[in-house]
């Protein structure tokens, strides 16, 4: 079996121990594999947590007894050999990365969120490095605005694009158990690339036609963005929904140092706690221009058909997008739910 086939039998076993443990076995489920220094890079408010003990006491338990019921959906499954790094130390490191739905009705908080008699669909996504056969470090994203607005506390205005739309990959098979084709894997990876480091960092700040998208992503493209956006069902839709909002309010945006940059056959995938940097100059989804310079956090999937991407699946972390711009969107949320509480 290859490295790249161990590390997704080994990230499988790994969501598989902590989806099953009870909140008092969770400690014991996250140490048989997971190192003490490992370390976890998730959403905010959960930042940066070091060690198997605190991740499983911090969010795993608390996540298991909130939603008793929770399992784990998973849409896309893909590792490989990135070609991007922040530091000489996950230089052409080796990654496997998952998205999909966690699901179950949540009977009591969660960092705040209230609990609900509504069943939820929580969009999640988790990259995992690899060095000397263990897991070393990972990035996670849960779309905190979409679960808020599942449980109705939206904190953003109402999204362009179609809200909770999240699906699998259209007539294709998004886990890779099997190798892929190592053609297929280097025609994807150049055509990545191209979008992120050309197509994305030339906007030339006069129209959206100057980055040339249309050589990327197909006229029918599907792409899944995070809560406070919506999903794009078409190019001429994922130009005037997303991208012309998001161009106006950070003209400047740029990819910087991603911490992964991988393909897998015809799937490609990108993660980066502080991916893109951008100045804040325009309106967003409501919010006035703040001035402040922003390391965003994000992930992205991509689904490649012949010379084009057909679907892109994003997550934004925009929590922390939002605190960065003095916005504080956990609470908001609270507000809006003490709010109701006092009106119900």
């Amino acid at each position: 079996m290859s490295l790249n086939q161990s590390n997704k039998q080994r990230a499988l076993a790994y969501w598989e121990a902590i989806d099953t443990a009870r909140p008092e076995t969770m400690a014991a489920a996250a140490s048989a594999h997971l190192p003490e220094h490992f370390c976890w890079n998730g959403p905010a408010p959960l930042g940066q947590i070091t060690g198997s003990s605190a991740l499983a006491e911090q969010v795993f338990a608390p996540l298991k007894a909130a939603i008793p019921d929770l399992k784990r959906q998973t849409h896309i499954l893909m590792g490989g050999q990135s070609s991007d790094h922040v530091g000489d130390d996950a230089k052409d490191a080796f990654w496997v990365a998952g998205t999909g739905y966690l699901t179950g009705t949540a009977t009591h908080s969660f960092i705040g969120i209230p609990a609900t008699d509504q069943p939820l669909r929580i969009r999640w996504s988790e990259f995992i490095r690899f060095k000397d056969d263990e897991m070393v470090e990972s990035q996670v994203i849960l779309d905190f605005v979409d679960w808020f607005d599942q449980i109705e506390l939206p904190v953003l205005p109402k999204s362009c694009g179609a809200e909770h739309v999240y699906p699998a990959p259209t007539g294709f098979n998004g886990l890779l158990i099997e190798p892929q084709n190592i053609e297929e894997t280097t025609h994807t990876l150049k055509l990545g690339n191209g979008l992120l480091y050309g197509a994305l960092n030339g906007f030339d700040q006069s129209e959206l036609a100057s980055m040339g998208m249309a050589n990327y992503f197909h006229p029918n493209l599907k792409w899944y963005g995070p809560g406070g956006i919506g999903a794009c069902l078409s190019l001429s839709e994922f130009e005037q929904l997303h991208q012309q909002p998001w161009l106006i309010a950070f003209p400047d945006r740029k990819v910087m140092g991603i911490e992964s940059l991988f393909a897998e056959g015809r799937l490609l995938a990108a993660s980066g706690v502080a991916g893109v940097e951008a100045t804040h100059t325009g309106t967003y989804l409501g919010e006035p221009a703040s001035g402040a310079k922003l390391k965003i956090s994000g992930i992205d999937f991509w689904l490649r058909d012949g010379d084009q991407f057909t679907e892109n699946w994003i997550f934004v972390d925009m929590i922390d997008l939002f605190n960065q711009m003095g916005i504080d969107l956990f609470d908001r949320m609270t507000t809006l739910h003490q709010q109701q509480s006092l009106e119900s």
